[in-house]
């Protein structure tokens, strides 16, 4: 079979083009054995080649290579597909350069399978049967803007195709969405053939729009009999629309149902659907849903500390959903259990655990002959093993050994495949425990996967979370350890959070050794995530740019470097006029500062932690050198006294104005916040001025450039990997290269309104938000609305009267009147997209806001330990039934065009 490939493509001198593809005769996918195309005429460049008929489909890229002999393809995220699905012995394809949509977001599976997904219409034929089929022409056309009622229609200068008239142009076939297909006889056709696309309503069979452009044109095709055609057309040019929505963001063990088990769960999701599409919202987002358990108590509620990438928190098991206990009297009393938990205002999570793991092994008890013979189960365990194995195995051995730190599991303290495995053998005493972990593992895909099929049944997009880190007690720190510098802790520079930054106590990753495959680690989070959801935040998105890396010995956030950067040698921290001193790197405090740090209020015992390097400076002894052995040295001591000692010396611990790379010790990061340092007041007037010149090119211009290529590296095939829209966490100390590769890439960013992101401004203007972004009034890191408002009564006097336009005093609370107008305006935001969380919702109505506001935090980033046991304070079947609460806030959307 011969096939023969157009493009017509403009190219300067020198430049040639190529195709590779899936089979060996386009290069087996090789960039290096692609096959070079050939000048036609008129900038169209062709190559034919001969495939054997046993080869059904083929999928290829067009590359350019320049004058130097660098090629570069088109858009990697797609790829061009034909079928030998045709009774022909040559095949002509017409094609386009792939670039990147300009929207690419209506190409995702929020889109293509979710809001915009084709249900059958009794208008569309289907695709005609090409089997039998010769000398015809096959017109394909992306057109993933149009909504489920409308469909896509051709008219042109041709008799058949109506001659320009609408009322008898022929429908395209809808099969492929986003893709549109029609075959029309090359018989019928006199050429040249103009013709143009047209969206058409299909209830009212009225035009909704013409396409806008000029006409399309097949001037005439090659005469060959026994052929085939297949003209790829460029994208539907649509009209401007900028179509816009809104959901609910709210994490899953905050939800509270009727069924509920002191925990929102997996069936508690499906009731929040209803309201969601009740209420005319098509977006649920939530927060990370994986397993966190490390100690069986409160601190596992920590939903960004996952145990494992793929595993799925036990806790959110519907217990309706899994089924019902023979024995009445364990009934009764699970009965109870789930009233008293349930009637609590948050989670008492280390009981919910004790009480719904007991549930689970009672039903796995009672029904194990029938799960274990079960052919979906095994099937579950066949596709699933390669991480569900490693998982179970952690599991089992953190219980065995009352431990999650596997460096204390002995023989079993560094993983090894072949021993593990065998934990899988019906004889081995963990085989019980592997098939009730695997049977656990089962249960939340099996009831995961149900509501999120009835998610997009229902036209409501899910939205998932991957957390930036892993836990170093984690299934794959264990099993992977290459992936990851374990000899350092991740965090977040100070910000608006925290003084101090944030130290999330994470390894970092070794994106060099990641690189090496590709990847591959991240995509097959994204892979796992995709089961379930059709778009995901990718959280603390910097972490691709650049990642806050602190040193294990630190506690708080201070004392980090960005990584990767570009450490300042010696040599050019002088060129600013500052001459270099060592000391810098290594904590002291100047004498006179004492009383400072320990508020006036010590005595000589301080000195018994410190000593003197010279006559006017202290620094730390060995006892208490470094900011973990200070925690270690006063965990037990909680007197005020001891605690402002402990203070004291932490603050010590951060007293330097320069950091020595962990990996060229010979560079030097300036300390970030080194202006609040009492270090830097005993600097001249000179040399201060000099490390604020290199303090703000270092932090602000010199790495732009530089975290830019990186994190185009590291992002480009992870977002071409995947079918999700992606939205990313852009919030704090952002480089200016970020929005410009998040726009690159189409990335939603995150936008707050008292969080703004242009320099000098209080407030951000939401009516000039960017499209691609995701409007949000809170997020779970800060106060809802009502407890914001009381945070600062300077800011919300400013807020009340600059951009609510209120005259007078601001009130002390915020009544549901000016909580509607807040929420009003971020669902009439320019963002293709405007997220409340849930409190906000609630806050605009009376009868329904939560009495107590403080009560609605989330959690408070400056506090690593943080007790995550939020729940909303009425059922969702309660709000269901909120009839004048639903009817205002779906007003409040559609009145504004969402």
């Amino acid at each position: 079979m011969k096939i023969t490939f157009n493009l017509k493509y403009h190219t300067t001198w020198g430049q040639r083009l190529f195709i590779v593809g899936s089979c060996v005769e386009l290069g087996a996918n090789i960039l290096s054995a692609a096959k070079e195309m050939h000048y036609h005429n008129e900038n169209e460049w062709q190559l034919e080649i001969s495939l054997p008929d046993s080869i059904k489909e083929v999928k290829y890229n067009y590359l350019i290579e320049d004058i130097n002999g660098i090629r570069t393809s088109e858009h990697s995220g797609f790829a061009h597909h034909i079928l030998f699905d045709r009774k022909c012995k040559s095949y002509y394809l017409y094609d386009y350069w792939l670039s990147e949509p300009e929207e690419r977001a209506f190409y995702t599976s929020a889109f293509t399978k979710n809001l915009f997904a084709r249900h059958k219409n009794k208008l569309l034929r289907k695709t005609i049967d090409n089997s039998d089929r010769k000398n015809n022409i096959s017109l394909r056309l992306p057109a993933p803007l149009t909504k489920p009622e409308q469909i896509v229609a051709i008219t042109g200068n041709q008799p058949f195709l109506g001659n320009w008239n609408t009322n008898h142009a022929l429908y395209l076939s809808d099969e492929k969405f986003p893709h549109w297909e029609i075959e029309l006889d090359s018989n019928e056709i006199s050429f040249p053939l103009e013709y143009k696309f047209v969206v058409i309503d299909s209830n009212t069979k009225q035009i909704c729009y013409w396409e806008e452009g000029e006409n399309r044109i097949i001037s005439h095709p090659p005469e060959i009999d026994n052929s085939c055609i297949i003209a790829n057309n460029h994208p539907l040019r649509t009209p401007d629309l900028a179509w816009k929505a809104c959901g609910t963001v709210i994490p899953v063990f905050s939800l509270r149902s009727e069924e509920s088990f002191g925990i929102g769960d997996i069936g508690d999701i499906k009731k929040l659907i209803d309201w969601t599409k009740k209420t005319n919202q098509h977006l649920i987002q939530v927060l990370p849903m994986n397993d966190t358990t490390r100690t069986h108590t409160w601190q596992d509620s920590y939903p960004y500390s996952a145990i494992s990438i793929y595993a799925l928190h036990p806790l959110y098991i519907s217990i309706p959903m899994m089924g019902s206990l023979n024995d009445k009297k364990k009934t009764a009393y699970y009965n109870k259990v789930q009233k008293e938990l349930n009637a609590q205002d948050t989670v008492d999570y280390q009981s919910v655990e004790t009480h719904k793991t007991a549930y689970f092994r009672d039903y796995f008890e009672q029904e194990k002959d029938n799960i274990l013979k079960n052919d979906d189960f095994k099937e579950f365990i066949a596709k699933n093993k390669e991480w569900l194995i490693p998982y179970a195995a952690f599991s089992y051995l953190r219980d065995k050994n009352n431990t999650a730190d596997f460096s204390k599991w002995g023989d079993y303290a560094r993983y090894n495949r072949e021993k593990i495995e065998k934990f899988c053998y019906p004889k081995s005493e963990a085989y019980g425990e592997f098939s009730y972990l695997f049977f656990i593992q089962y249960t939340l895909h099996q009831q995961f996967a149900c509501v999120s099929k009835y998610a997009r049944e229902n036209g409501v997009v899910l939205k998932g979370d991957i957390p930036i880190g892993i836990n170093r007690e984690s299934v794959e720190a264990w099993t992977e350890p290459d992936y990851f510098n374990m000899q350092m802790q991740t965090g977040a520079p100070p910000d608006n959070f925290s003084d101090t930054g944030q130290n999330w106590s994470f390894p970092t990753y070794n994106w060099d050794v990641m690189e090496k495959d590709d990847f591959e680690w991240w995509k097959k989070r994204f892979r796992k995530l995709n089961n379930y959801f059709d778009s995901f935040r990718i959280d603390h998105i910097l972490g691709f740019f650049r990642i806050w890396e602190i040193p294990r010995e630190s506690v708080d956030g201070l004392c980090g470097h960005f990584r990767p950067a570009l450490p300042l040698s010696i040599e050019e921290i002088e060129r600013y006029g500052i001459t270099f001193d060592r000391r810098w790197t290594e904590p002291r405090i100047h004498i006179k500062f004492i009383s400072n740090l320990f508020e006036e209020k010590h005595d000589d015992s301080i000195y018994k932690y410190l000593n003197y390097s010279d006559s006017d400076h202290l620094v730390l002894n060995e006892i208490c050198s470094t900011q973990r052995k200070i925690k270690r040295l006063f965990e037990e001591k909680k007197d005020e006294k001891s605690q402002i000692i402990r203070n004291g010396l932490m603050s010590i611990a951060n007293e330097v104005l320069f950091l020595r790379d962990p990996y060229a010790p010979n560079r030097y990061h300036p300390r970030i916040s080194a202006y609040k340092a009492y270090a830097y007041y005993e600097l001249s007037d000179e040399n201060r001025h000099a490390f604020d010149r290199l303090y703000n090119d270092f932090y602000f211009l010199r790495h732009n450039e530089f975290w830019k290529e990186t994190a185009l590296k590291r992002l480009t095939p992870l977002i071409n990997s995947t079918e999700m829209l992606v939205c990313g966490e852009d919030l704090g100390m952002i480089p200016a290269s970020v929005h410009e590769v998040m726009e690159k890439l189409q990335i939603f960013s995150l936008e707050l309104e008292h969080m703004p992101k242009i320099m000098n401004c209080e407030f951000a203007d939401l009516t000039k938000l960017p499209y691609h972004s995701v409007c949000t009034t809170s997020t779970h890191d800060m106060n809802p609305i009502r407890a914001w408002w009381k945070e600062s009564k300077e800011k919300t006097q400013r807020y009340y009267n600059n951009v609510l336009k209120r005259a007078g005093t601001a009130p002390e609370e915020c009544s549901s009147v000016i909580a509607e107008q807040i929420v009003r305006n971020h669902v009439r935001a320019s963002s293709m997209l405007t997220i409340i969380p849930i409190q906000d919702w609630f806050a605009i109505d009376d009868n329904i806001r939560q009495p107590d506001a403080c009560a609605e935090r989330i959690n408070i980033p400056a506090n690593p330990n943080n007790y995550w046991c939020y729940r909303m304070h009425i059922t969702i079947e309660t709000l269901l039934h909120a009839d004048d609460f639903n009817k205002k806030l779906s007003n409040i959307i559609t009145e504004n065009g969402r």
